[in-house]
C-alpha cells in the first residue's frame, strides 16, 4: 500500500520529482528517461510507467534548459527509446505466440487488456500502433499483439516510427510551449492529472461499451 502511494505521489508531482532527478544526474537524465518510455512501451508487463506526462513534463524542464536538457536532444532519446521498446515487444510477441491469450490476470499481465487490444488490432490493422501510442495500456500491448499477429516487420517498422514520431514530438512540444507558462506552472498536478484523464477516456468508452454489450 505504501508503495502505491509513493507511485501516487510520484505521477502527480512529477515535475517536482523529475526536477530534482535533473539537478542530481545532470545529463544522465536523457538515460534515466530512455530507461522508463522503453520499458513502457517495451514490456507487457509494465504498462503502469508514466508515459504522456512524463514527456510532457520533460519538454517543460527542457524549455528552461533544466540540467542542460534539449529539446532536440531529448526528442531524438525518447523517440529512439520509443521505437527500440516497440521493436523488442513486437519479437517477445512473435516469438510467444498466440498462447499468451491463455494466461490468466495476475498482478504482472492484463489479459483483458491484451484481448481487447487484440480485438482493436483485427479491426483497424497496423493503424492500431500509430493510434494506440496515446491510449495507456494499447500503447503497450499493441506491438506485442502485432508480433502474436504475424505482421510484417517492413509494415510494423513504418507504423512504429509514424506512432513514435506523433507520440513524441507533440507531447515533448506541448510542453516545451505551455509548460512554463505561469497558468500551466500553477496547475500543474491538474494538467498531468488531465493528461492522465484524457488518454484513459477511450479505454473507459471501450470498456462500458463491452459492459453494455
Amino acid at each position: 500500500m505504501e508503495l502505491l502511494t509513493q507511485f501516487i505521489d510520484i505521477v502527480l508531482h512529477l515535475d517536482k520529482h523529475l526536477a530534482i532527478l535533473v539537478q542530481q544526474y545532470g545529463l544522465w537524465i536523457y538515460g534515466i528517461l530512455f530507461v522508463i518510455i522503453f520499458a513502457e512501451t517495451g514490456f507487457v508487463v509494465t504498462p503502469f510507467l508514466p508515459g504522456d506526462s512524463l514527456i510532457f513534463v520533460a519538454g517543460a524542464l527542457a524549455a528552461i534548459g533544466e540540467g542542460g536538457m534539449d529539446i532536440v536532444t531529448l526528442i531524438g532519446v525518447l523517440t529512439l527509446a520509443a521505437v527500440l521498446g516497440n521493436t523488442v515487444n513486437y519479437q517477445i510477441g512473435r516469438f510467444l505466440g498466440p498462447k499468451v491469450f491463455h494466461w490468466e490476470n495476475s498482478r504482472f499481465f492484463n489479459r483483458d487488456a491484451l484481448v481487447k487490444t487484440h480485438a482493436f488490432y483485427e479491426k483497424h490493422g497496423g493503424k492500431t500502433l500509430v493510434i494506440s501510442r496515446f491510449l495507456p495500456l494499447f500503447r503497450t500491448f499493441a506491438p506485442f499483439v502485432a508480433g502474436i499477429g504475424a505482421m510484417s516487420y517492413a509494415k510494423f517498422t513504418m507504423f512504429n516510427l509514424i506512432g513514435a514520431l506523433a507520440w513524441v514530438v507533440s507531447l515533448c512540444l506541448a510542453g516545451y510551449w505551455l509548460g512554463n507558462m505561469p497558468w500551466v506552472k500553477a496547475n500543474l498536478t491538474l494538467i498531468i492529472v488531465g493528461i492522465i484523464i484524457v488518454s484513459l477516456v477511450p479505454v473507459a468508452v471501450g470498456w462500458l461499451k463491452h459492459r453494455t454489450a
